[in-house]
């Protein structure tokens, strides 16, 4: 154990800041790339412009709640310490903070469900109810309808977690409403075939993988600031993540782009089209991102194993930034065609 004589940033601070850089990047990707939405032409009916923004606006909310949830229960049920199969201080507190922030993607996700199905049947929200059944037919609003119902469900459980096995539970919990929206994504439009099976599978690792990297040091700045055993344990957890979130990465991207038509997808497109931009910018900063790991494992992780954490945590702070931005260059990538 180690104990943390460092200058703190509020953890209020710390999180305005995360929620800040991913709508920034977000706003800034979207209108870049050609994602973000356009005024329907003099005389059309839709959804609206603002409902349209809207789409993205909640899903960034709902990934920013997911990570947050997914970083609190892999705390509570693998991070910090236990006693005979009950939750610590700190194991308790995490999963109350991971409740309400299941509770905020659910929320988020209810109102994804409704933007998204105003903006795919093309009418605005107070026509909605009228066609209740056609939006019930379509697939991406039934798996948000899916993950809304387990985030409450999680929500719920995670409100009365008292054990570890309670925990680990919600984590199987938090998973599955992770899965249902991927399911309808880039890769799922035609699930018999086997580069769509591919890109699916390779998604739902990507999100584990940058769910548990992202989240986990979330919860270590939050849970684990003198539980030196637990950071360690997150640094081999982290590295195994980089690699798989490359890796996935990398192929889901060029899937998209073509790659397994022509070979030149990814090295062609990323350059003259805005998805492809988005994706070079993402690979620009997973490159930032495995940097600051290496100056972890060079520099911070022996100086806070000698009592000496302020580099640390002040690198860590900046990697959940960076980390924030990413996950706005997500939620772009998954608007721009």
């Amino acid at each position: 154990m180690t104990v943390d004589t460092a200058p703190r940033v509020s953890g209020k601070v710390l999180a305005a800041g995360v929620v800040a850089a991913g709508f920034v990047v977000l706003l800034v990707a979207l209108l870049a790339a050609g994602g973000a939405p356009k005024p329907l032409p003099a005389g059309l009916q839709g959804a609206g412009t603002p409902v349209s923004w809207a789409v993205p606006v909640l899903r960034l909310l709902a990934d920013l709640a997911a990570i947050a949830t997914g970083g609190a229960v892999l705390a509570a049920a693998w991070l910090l310490p236990q006693s005979d199969g009950k939750l610590a201080k700190q194991g308790l507190r995490a999963c109350q903070d991971a409740a309400v922030a299941a509770g905020a993607w659910a929320v988020a996700a209810i109102g994804g469900l409704l933007a998204s199905a105003s903006v795919i049947l093309g009418v605005p929200m107070s026509q909605l109810a009228a066609r209740a059944g056609d939006a019930g037919g379509v697939n991406q609003v039934r798996a948000l309808a899916v993950s809304a119902l387990l985030t409450a469900v999680l929500a719920v459980v995670l409100s009365g977690a008292r054990t570890v096995a309670t925990a680990r539970i919600a984590l199987v919990l938090t998973a599955a409403a992770l899965t249902a929206p991927l399911l309808t994504g880039h890769g799922a439009i035609e699930r018999t075939a086997f580069w769509s099976v591919l890109a699916t599978s390779s998604l739902v690792i990507h999100v584990f993988c940058a769910t548990a990297w992202i989240g986990g040091l979330g919860s270590l700045i939050r849970y684990g600031r003198d539980q030196l055993p637990a950071i360690e344990k997150f640094s081999r957890l982290a590295f195994g993540c980089a690699i798989a979130i490359g890796l996935t990465g990398l192929l889901t991207a060029e899937i998209h782009l073509g790659g397994r038509e022509d070979g030149l997808g990814l090295i062609t497109q990323w350059v003259t089209t805005g998805y492809g931009a988005l994706v070079f910018a993402k690979a620009v900063a997973f490159t930032l991102l495995v940097w600051i790991g290496w100056r972890h494992r060079q520099s911070t992780l022996p100086a806070l194993a000698a009592n000496e954490p302020g580099a640390f945590w002040r690198l860590a702070g900046v990697e959940l930034l960076v980390m924030a931005g990413t996950v706005g260059l997500a939620v772009a990538l998954s608007r721009t065609p």
